[in-house]
C-alpha cells in the first residue's frame, strides 16, 4: 500500500489526488488522532476547546482546499484561526507563539500551480512525526466525531489580522546582534538587494522583511494570480534573478519557492550560490561566534562534496541524513544540534525556527555578508563546489529499482571508477513519481557521462 504521507505531507494534483473530501477527511482524521493521544487534552481538560492555525499559498486551490480544512476542524470541535496567504515557517513559528494545538499549510511548495498539499505541525510548531502520520491515514474514511461527543461545541473560525507581523518581527529581532556593527540603518543597511518571490507565499513578506532590514529592495515574482506559482521564477529558475541581478547592479539576490520555506541566491555577478553554500557560510559564522553546538551541522546524501571537504577544513563535523528537511531536523533535535540544511536551499535555524524557513536564512547570509564587507559571492566561496550533475528519471517502478541487481551492480561500478574524487547516488523521491540520480567528479562531463549511464540502467531497471 502506498503511504498518503510522503516527505513533505500529503501532496497531489487538486482535485484529482487532493480532493476536497481528502482534505476535510485529513483535517477530521487529524483532530480525531490528536485527541485520542491526548495532544488536545489541556484545552479540554480546561473545558475549552483546542486551537488550529491554517495558512496556505496563493494557489487557486488553496481556497477550496482551505475551506474544507476549516470546515473538517471546526466540524470536530476545533477553533480555527484562518492565517490565510502566508509562508509555511510562519504557520510553524504562529502554531508554537500562540500556543496552538495544531497548525495546517496548504502548500506543495515548489511544485507547479496544479498540485497542492496538505503540511501538518504540532503542538510546538515541528511536522508531526511518522507515527502519528500514519495514525491519521488509518484513520481516514472513519466517522467524524459526533456532536454529543464535542464537550464544548464545535469549533469557531476567526481571521487573523496581526498575527503576520508577529512572524516578521520575530525574524528581525533574530539579528538583533547584527545591526551593532553596521549602524542604525539595519543589519542590512547599504545592501541593494533583488528578491524573488515565485508569485507565491513570499510575496507578501518577503520584500518588507529586507526593507525593515535595512535593505534597498527591488521585488519580483509577488504578482501571485493563483496560477502563476512558481512559473519561470523562484527558486527552481534562477536564470531569471540573476538577469534581474545584473540588470539593477545589485549586491546580492535571494530567490524563494512557493511556500518560502526554501532560500537560494545568486551574487552581484548572478552566479548561483545554492544551499550547500548557504549553509556553509552560516555554519562558519556560527562557529567563529561560539553559536554552533557541538561544532556540528547537519546535512544530507545529496550535500556537494566540497561542503564536506569545507567543514573538514574548519574542524566541523558533519552528520549526514536522508534526504527531507524532516530527517534533517530529526537528527538535529536528536544531537542537541542548531543548523542543519539541504542543498535545495531548506535551511534549519533550530534557535529561531522548527522547521525550514527561506526568510529567515535570507536575512541571516545577507546579514553576515554586510558584517563582513564582503560581496556575497567572496563569502560564499569558502567551499569549492565539486561538478555534480543531477538527473530525475521519471515513469519508473521506484520499488522494482530499488530491488535491480544489475543497476546495483552498475552503481557500484562507477563508484569505484570515481573513487574518493567524486560520489554517486541513486534513490527515489519522496516528493515526485521519480527516481534521481546525482553524480560528482572532478570534471563535468565525467559526471554527466557517468549520470547518463546510471540514469539508463535506472530506466532498463524499472
Amino acid at each position: 500500500m502506498v503511504r498518503l504521507f510522503g516527505t513533505d505531507g500529503v501532496r497531489g494534483v487538486a482535485g484529482e489526488d487532493l480532493t476536497a473530501q481528502l482534505a476535510m477527511d485529513v483535517a477530521r482524521a487529524a483532530a480525531s488522532v490528536l485527541h485520542n493521544t491526548g495532544a488536545f487534552a489541556a484545552a479540554e481538560e480546561a473545558g475549552g476547546r483546542p486551537l488550529a492555525v491554517v495558512g496556505r499559498d496563493p494557489r487557486a486551490s488553496g481556497e477550496f482546499l482551505e475551506a474544507a480544512v476549516v470546515a473538517g476542524l471546526a466540524g470536530s470541535g476545533v477553533d480555527v484561526l484562518r492565517l490565510g496567504v502566508i509562508p509555511t515557517p510562519a504557520v510553524a513559528f504562529l502554531t508554537r507563539d500562540l500556543g496552538a494545538d495544531l497548525g495546517v499549510m496548504l502548500s506543495a511548495s515548489h511544485n507547479p500551480a496544479p498540485d497542492n498539499g496538505i503540511k501538518l505541525f504540532g503542538r510546538g510548531g515541528f511536522k508531526l512525526p511518522d507515527a502519528v502520520e500514519d495514525e491519521i491515514e488509518a484513520h481516514l474514511g472513519m466517522p467524524p466525531r459526533r456532536r454529543s461527543e464535542l464537550a464544548a461545541g464545535f469549533g469557531r473560525v476567526t481571521d487573523a489580522t496581526t498575527e503576520p507581523d508577529l512572524y516578521l518581527n520575530h525574524l528581525l529581532a533574530s539579528v538583533a546582534h547584527h545591526a551593532a556593527g553596521n549602524g542604525a540603518g539595519g543589519p542590512l543597511a547599504g545592501l541593494t538587494v533583488v528578491v524573488d518571490c515565485a508569485h507565491g507565499a513570499a510575496a507578501g513578506f518577503a520584500p518588507r522583511l529586507l526593507q525593515r532590514a535595512g535593505a534597498k529592495v527591488i521585488a519580483i515574482g509577488v504578482k501571485p494570480d493563483g496560477h502563476n506559482i512558481n512559473a519561470g521564477c523562484g527558486s527552481t529558475h534562477l536564470e531569471t534573478l540573476s538577469a534581474e541581478v545584473t540588470k539593477h547592479r545589485a549586491d546580492a539576490g535571494i530567490a524563494h519557492d512557493g511556500d518560502a520555506d526554501r532560500c537560494l541566491a545568486v551574487g552581484a555577478d548572478g552566479e548561483v550560490i545554492d544551499g550547500d553554500q548557504i549553509l556553509a557560510v552560516l555554519a562558519l559564522a556560527m562557529a567563529s561566534r561560539g553559536e554552533l553546538p557541538g561544532n556540528t551541522v547537519v546535512s544530507t546524501v545529496m550535500s556537494n562534496l566540497g561542503f564536506r571537504n569545507a567543514m573538514q577544513d574548519a574542524g566541523i563535523t558533519v552528520v549526514e541524513t536522508a534526504v527531507g528537511d524532516r530527517y534533517v531536523l530529526e537528527a538535529m533535535r536528536d544531537g542537541q544540534f542548531s543548523l542543519g540544511g539541504e542543498q535545495s536551499g531548506h535551511i534549519i535555524m533550530l534557535e529561531h525556527a522548527t522547521t525550514g524557513d527561506g526568510l529567515l536564512t535570507a536575512l541571516h547570509l545577507l546579514a553576515t555578508a554586510a558584517r563582513q564587507a564582503l560581496p556575497l559571492a567572496d563569502v560564499a566561496a569558502v567551499m569549492t563546489k565539486y561538478p555534480q550533475v543531477l538527473v530525475n528519471v521519471p515513469g519508473v517502478d521506484k520499488a522494482r529499482v530499488s530491488a535491480s541487481a544489475e543497476l546495483a551492480s552498475a552503481v557500484a561500478a562507477a563508484k569505484e571508477k570515481l573513487g574518493t574524487s567524486g560520489r554517486v547516488l541513486v534513490r527515489p523521491s519522496g516528493t515526485e513519481p521519480a527516481v534521481r540520480v546525482m553524480v560528482e567528479a572532478v570534471g563535468i562531463e565525467q559526471a554527466q557521462q557517468t549520470a547518463d549511464r546510471l540514469a539508463a540502467a535506472v530506466r532498463a531497471a524499472g
